[in-house]
């Protein structure tokens, strides 16, 4: 084996230490970039934490909000407290008020939005529909809890509790939608202001919004509606 000369010695220190440092900065880089990896981790997982609380934050007062209605007035095709409020005008002005987005007009149209939910797993903000004109998701209220919505059953009545238990709302139960932290225009706090069409102006509903804390529900009438209106 001939022997290795000075220059071809001093080449090959010079390669290896050239090897050295890459892999020195591939780690470097490495570590850098898991670290970032997990702070975007983090970051995001945060972003989700805040967003569901907010989502319940939401939909808590949209339920209060909603309580703050009762004893307004039937009014068919009504969208503000001032005029009287059928159901769906209920669903959109509360809606509207609570997130600053607002939904179609009808019943059937809002069906069509969200996220099917199960009874077992209605929470307080869900949308229940109902049978009460002869065809499908004709009838809509505001799910409060413990088997109870609000709503504005029909002519010569006033916005109300009424509970899923009674007969009269079995037989005419169609299924529910979950709005809030499903569609997109719906997550708190990133509303776009040109997402929302105003409403017609109205004075805001007795005692305004009641907040977060979930409020005391008023007994649900014993008479049940006879022909609720959409």
């Amino acid at each position: 084996m001939p022997p290795v000369r000075p220059a071809s010695l001093a080449a090959r220190r010079l390669l290896v230490s050239l090897l050295a440092a890459g892999a020195v900065a591939h780690s470097t880089v490495g570590a850098a970039q898991g670290r970032d990896e997990g702070s975007l981790a983090s970051a995001a997982a945060a972003t989700m934490k805040d967003a569901a609380t907010q989502a319940l934050s939401t939909a808590q007062n949209l339920s209060s909000f909603a309580l703050e209605l009762i004893g307004i007035r039937y009014k068919w095709g009504g969208n503000t407290p001032a005029t009287g409020l059928d159901c769906s005008g209920l669903v959109r002005y509360v809606f509207q008020k609570v997130t600053g987005v607002t939904l179609p007009r009808t019943a059937k149209d809002m069906s069509r939005l969200g996220e099917q939910v199960a009874v077992p797993d209605l929470k307080p903000g869900d949308l229940v529909f109902f049978d009460t004109r002869h065809f499908a998701f004709s009838h809509v209220g505001i799910y409060l809890g413990d088997n109870r919505f609000v709503h504005a059953p029909r002519r010569g009545r006033d916005v109300e509790v009424a509970t899923l238990d009674s007969s009269f709302w079995q037989k005419r139960f169609n299924g529910a939608r979950r709005m809030v932290g499903v569609l997109p225009d719906l997550m708190p706090m990133i509303i776009s202001e040109a997402v929302a069409a105003p409403l017609d102006a109205s004075p805001e509903p007795r005692g305004g919004v009641s907040g977060t804390l979930w409020p005391t529900l008023p007994p649900a009438p014993s008479a049940q509606a006879d022909e609720a209106q959409p």
